[in-house]
């Protein structure tokens, strides 16, 4: 069955999310990130998909002591991912050392491909590939690559996984892009995670069909009670 990656977006140590990536549009949801991610512990979440809005904004280290807190909290019993501000090797390698399984790695990766087969030496990597139609998009979205999605799954092949968002849809409620993730996943050997839109244990449903879908991003339907993540664990173990 594909693995439900709960979302949190961290800003100033608080859960936020920010419509379409624009930090002038933030609704902060919570402010215990510990208490979050024990609930997703408690809700069989094997995984824990993390963003460092301020490191992906300034470059600047993470928030180590919050990360930290986090994959203590969840023992070892719950993988974390985290990307935002990942732009080199020594980055990725401070991550894997406080116990972050995987390094989730965007612009510097479309900027600099190498970058990605550096990194896959040193732990877990994987690709976030923002697009719009299809098109990728980096520094904040605010910059259009000549690199496909398809170009980008056949280039870094090094990578684990790869994070594909529809820009248009990212943090719109409006349902996600079954037709590409469908097309990503049954054309490339990297798990494939999808992100963007997800509004309801129907929209779960639809990517969870998906054949050879690795992974279900939610974010904002998760902090605003659409569903709980309990819910949508059943719904994806009725997959199996």
């Amino acid at each position: 069955m594909p693995v439900l990656y709960p979302s949190i977006d961290l800003l100033g140590g608080s859960v936020v999310r920010l419509r379409q990536g624009s930090y002038d549009e933030v609704t902060e949801y919570a402010s215990d990130v510990v208490a979050l991610a024990r609930d997703y512990l408690s809700a069989r979440c094997t995984w824990l998909h993390v963003v460092d809005l301020d490191a992906a904004r300034s470059g600047n280290e993470p928030d180590f002591v919050t990360l930290c807190q986090i994959v203590e909290a969840v023992g070892g019993a719950m993988s974390v991912q985290v990307g935002g501000g990942v732009r080199d090797v020594q980055r990725a390698r401070q991550l894997r050392d406080i116990g972050v399984s995987r390094v989730v790695v965007g612009s510097a990766a479309i900027r600099n491909p190498e970058i990605v087969d550096e990194m896959a030496t040193e732990t877990s990597v994987c690709v976030g590939l923002d697009h719009r139609k299809g098109r990728l998009a980096a520094d904040g979205w605010t910059t259009e690559s000549d690199m496909t999605v398809a170009d980008a799954l056949e280039r870094f092949r090094a990578a684990d996984a790869a994070l594909i968002t529809d820009i248009s849809r990212d943090g719109m409620l409006q349902g996600p892009d079954v037709a590409g993730i469908t097309d990503a996943a049954s054309s490339s050997d990297t798990a494939i995670i999808a992100s963007g839109g997800v509004s309801s244990l129907d929209d779960i449903q639809k990517l969870a069909s998906i054949p050879g879908l690795h992974g279900i991003i939610s974010g904002r339907a998760l902090m605003e009670g659409r569903f709980s993540a309990a819910d949508a664990m059943q719904v994806l173990r009725g997959q199996q």
